[in-house]
């Protein structure tokens, strides 16, 4: 389960969890961004603000963010106090069936990316024991586990998780509008449509036009709230996909790279060794000796 900060979305998996701090020198640098899955943040330390749709909240110790999918959002915390917090990332579509035998827990997970929520954060839930013990068993876990059986570890991970937060979610108060759809921003619209095109051939006129965007807008408007480029992104997102179908399938690299859209192999190849440092032949072969 590994996170690169100030990452690109090529260097996010799909699931993850960790605790980590950053202080002194290592100041925590963070720019807008969207997830494809959701993000829940707990805060053990630190001070700053929270931008998320255009709203800001004050980041605090003792408080519980979620970002729902392709939901932009930006932390900027004070350089003079450490900041510490715990990060929960999975894609909801993987593990609902997990949760089918509890409906009652299986309709509260849906809605925590199905749902308008209030606001995206609780304050004062504190240092719930009852959360936090999670953590430390996923992470003495995962170093022994074998690549395919990570899924299955995670997934009781997020069992066990969501049981714990649905206490304090009721303890809250805090109530699903699950008569309404979260307003998406623009850019959230542009993330998803990237998310079902990036295989196909990038053109701009096209996206814009079915976004009903100028491309002039479209490129200034994804830049503005992500940070990258709309190429620079659907490249990280192929090298993203690249790197799940190495590990999961035995397709061949030729089958791999036009499955993310790219129709020349030895241009996928040299793509891949400059955003991975191996080439996708080296990089199956070094997953494979870890397993």
């Amino acid at each position: 389960m590994t996170y690169i900060q100030n990452l690109s979305f090529s260097e996010s998996p799909l699931y993850f969890a960790y605790r980590r701090q950053t202080i002194g020198n290592e100041q925590f640098h963070g720019t807008f961004h969207a997830h494809q899955g959701v993000e829940i943040l707990i805060v053990h330390e630190g001070q700053g603000t929270l931008i998320v749709d255009q709203q800001s909240y004050e980041v605090t110790a003792g408080m519980l963010c979620i970002f729902q999918p392709y939901q932009l959002h930006h932390i900027q915390v004070s350089p003079d106090t450490p900041f510490i917090r715990s990060i929960v990332h999975y894609e909801p579509y993987l593990y609902e069936t997990y949760f089918e035998r509890w409906p009652k827990l299986l309709t509260f997970f849906k809605q925590m990316h199905t749902s308008k929520l209030p606001a995206p954060c609780l304050y004062k839930i504190g240092e719930p024991e009852s959360l936090l013990s999670i953590f430390p068993s996923l992470e003495e876990k995962i170093p022994m586990l074998a690549k395919k059986d990570e899924l299955e570890e995670f997934s009781l991970f997020l069992v066990a998780f969501f049981r714990a937060l649905r206490q304090i979610w009721e303890r809250s108060d805090v109530q699903f509008d699950s008569g309404h759809t979260r307003h998406k921003h623009q850019a959230e619209r542009i993330l998803g449509w990237l998310e079902g095109h990036y295989t196909e051939p990038l053109r701009l006129e096209h996206m814009a036009s079915e976004l009903h965007l100028s491309p002039y807008h479209l490129s200034h408007l994804f830049k503005e709230c992500t940070g990258s480029s709309i190429s620079d992104y659907v490249t990280a997102r192929r090298m993203q996909q690249a790197v799940m179908l190495l590990t999961s399938t035995e397709q061949s690299i030729a089958q791999i790279a036009e499955n993310i859209g790219i129709t020349n192999s030895s241009y996928f190849c040299k793509m891949f060794k400059n955003r991975m440092g191996s080439t996708p032949h080296q990089f199956r072969l070094q997953w494979q000796k870890q397993r």
